[in-house]
This record gives C-alpha cells, sequence and structure tokens, in this order.
C-alpha cells in the first residue's frame, strides 16, 4: 500500500486491518463506541480523498459524514474477503465525492441556463421606456378633454394621492362632490382614450 502523503510504499499493517475488521462487525451490532473508534481511525484518510476528488474543504467534511452515515447503515454487509475495511470506506468516499461534483456541475448548469432564459425573456429597456412615454402622451391628451374641475380633482387624487377628504378639503368642496368629479372624469378620461365610458 502507498501512503498519500510521501508517495512510499507502506508494509501492509495486518494487525491494524484485522482490528478495523472487528470494530467493523462491532458497529454492525449496533456498537457506537466501536464505531467512533473506527471513525477515528480511517477518517483522516477518507476526508485526504474526498478533499482531493472535490477539491473543497466544506464538500469534503460533507462528503466524509455522508459515507460514514452509510457505513454505519451499511456496516452488517461488509465483507472482508472482498477487500479491506479502509479500502471499502475509500471506495464510499471516492463514489460519493464524484457524485457530489456531478451534482454541483448539473445545479451550476441550471442556474446558467436559468440565466439565459431570464435575459432573453427580459423586456428591452427601450421599448418599454417608448411605450411608458406613449403613455404619458396619451394620458396627458385626454385629460384635455376633461372639465377643469375634473382635471383639478383627478390631479390631486392621482398625482399627489390625496384621498377623496383631502381633495374635498383642499377644494374646499363637499365629499360627495369630490367623488363625483374624481369618479366621472374617469370615466371621461377612459372614454377619451377609447375604452368603454
Amino acid at each position: 500500500m502507498t501512503d498519500p502523503d510521501t508517495g512510499r510504499r507502506q508494509p501492509r499493517d495486518p494487525a491494524g486491518a484485522e482490528l478495523l475488521v472487528e470494530l467493523m462487525q462491532r458497529s454492525s451490532l449496533g456498537d457506537e463506541a466501536a464505531f467512533a473508534a473506527l471513525y477515528d481511525a480511517t477518517s483522516p484518510k477518507v476526508y485526504g480523498l474526498a478533499l482531493r476528488v472535490t477539491r473543497s474543504p466544506e464538500m469534503a467534511a460533507e462528503v466524509t459524514q455522508e459515507v460514514y452515515f452509510m457505513a454505519w447503515q451499511q456496516s452488517g454487509s461488509f465483507v472482508p474477503e472482498r477487500g479491506t475495511v479502509l479500502g471499502w470506506l475509500c471506495t464510499l468516499a471516492h463514489r460519493r465525492a464524484v457524485d457530489r461534483i456531478r451534482q454541483v456541475v448539473k445545479e451550476r448548469d441550471r442556474e446558467e441556463v436559468y440565466e439565459r432564459r431570464q435575459n432573453i425573456t427580459s423586456p428591452d429597456q427601450t421599448w418599454q421606456e417608448v411605450e411608458e412615454a406613449m403613455d404619458v402622451t396619451e394620458v396627458r391628451a385626454g385629460l384635455t378633454a376633461l372639465t377643469p374641475l375634473q382635471r383639478e380633482a383627478l390631479g390631486l387624487a392621482y398625482y399627489q394621492g390625496c384621498t377623496y377628504q383631502e381633495v374635498a378639503r383642499q377644494l374646499d368642496i363637499p365629499l360627495g362632490t369630490a367623488k363625483a368629479r374624481i369618479r366621472d372624469g374617469l370615466r371621461n378620461l377612459r372614454s377619451a382614450l377609447g375604452g368603454q365610458p
């Protein structure tokens, strides 16, 4: 086995490998202390592998957590004759790290597609300004069709944001008269703009 930090070949450690198998078997029986010992003995290598694949400490930490969660759940399915405990954990880590990278790439691609669609469907700012200017021109032309009293009441209500009571107070007219002028002014304006009276 090669040490990933030094690149030198390491002698096999059958006693260490046997201990990991024992810890795995005890973990499969629900022994949390054995699982904690397994984690302490193997997590630096699992995290290191996840970090090399993902190149992100945060993602590597998440992958490591997921690997040990899977290992706890699947500890009973570990077969020592097929390989070492560390090899099994590293295989899980590599697969999870690759899956995580694929997931991140897909999410980024989806976001880029969404952004492109938003940019394509966004209205042309110049055309929007032209439409608004045309609307303002039409409304101004429509206002000339109103009586001066209606124009004054609508101006207070819609351009200055006054309530019916405030319009009545400013024009020194009864509340009902203020409402009638605004209502009639709107009706006449709608008709002048080509809508139904």
